[in-house]
């Protein structure tokens, strides 16, 4: 039985936390933002830009240092492409089972893999934690380094295992709006659901009228 999470983000949980970015929102603009966690992984990542580019769409990459490190590559495919990457730091900690020195030297790690792997240099610093896990000590350290805490508005559930790829489709397409920040995974464990479900979201939302960007500050 899948997990009780919730595939849109409450409007609750967002006003209880208005320091984290949930959505970006505008009037003018009919925007979605995907993201994709966990990469660079072989194939994986590479079968996402493939899909990207077929719909001149851009996005935001959420990627693992370590994963960074062995795959620098795929990593600079994704910039290259005109993407956006952030730091999910190096090891996939979790953050309430690290302490707070533990955990923030392992975003600097990712930071630094990141400075000496990219060709194509970016000033902002974007962070999204595994799991969604932070804390308020662990957000103001992050904060005072410079990074945005992205969160979420749609979660597609696709490295759920009992989800079939339709239900992951469904989560997507009837909880994305205007100003969505959407997950997908781009991981071996995600990789059956968003091989079948990324290209049928893109199509679904382009004839809906949306376009696809990065998230940038």
């Amino acid at each position: 039985m899948a997990p009780t999470i919730p595939i849109k983000t409450p409007r609750i949980i967002k006003k209880l936390f208005p320091r984290y970015i949930w959505d970006l929102y505008t009037v003018s603009d009919n925007k979605i933002y995907l993201t994709f966690d966990d990469g660079p992984v072989p194939h994986i990542t590479e079968f996402v830009l493939d899909q990207l580019d077929q719909y001149n769409a851009k996005a935001t990459f959420f990627c693992i240092g370590d994963n960074i490190h062995k795959y620098p590559e795929i990593f600079n495919q994704i910039l290259s492409s005109g993407h956006t990457v952030g730091n999910h730091t190096m090891n996939h900690l979790k953050a309430w089972k690290n302490t707070n020195d533990v955990y923030i030297q392992n975003v600097i790690d990712c930071e630094n893999i990141i400075k000496e792997h990219s060709k194509v240099k970016s000033t902002q610093r974007l962070f999204r934690p595994p799991y969604g896990q932070i804390s308020r000590s662990k957000f103001k350290t992050l904060k005072n380094m410079g990074y945005k805490i992205v969160l979420w508005d749609v979660l597609s559930m696709d490295w759920e295992k009992t989800i079939l790829p339709e239900k992951c489709l469904q989560n997507v397409i009837k909880s994305s709006k205007k100003g969505s920040i959407v997950v997908f995974h781009d991981s071996i464990k995600a990789s059956k659901n968003l091989i079948q479900t990324l290209p049928l979201v893109l199509e679904h939302l382009t004839k809906k009228g949306f376009v696809f960007d990065s998230i940038r500050f």
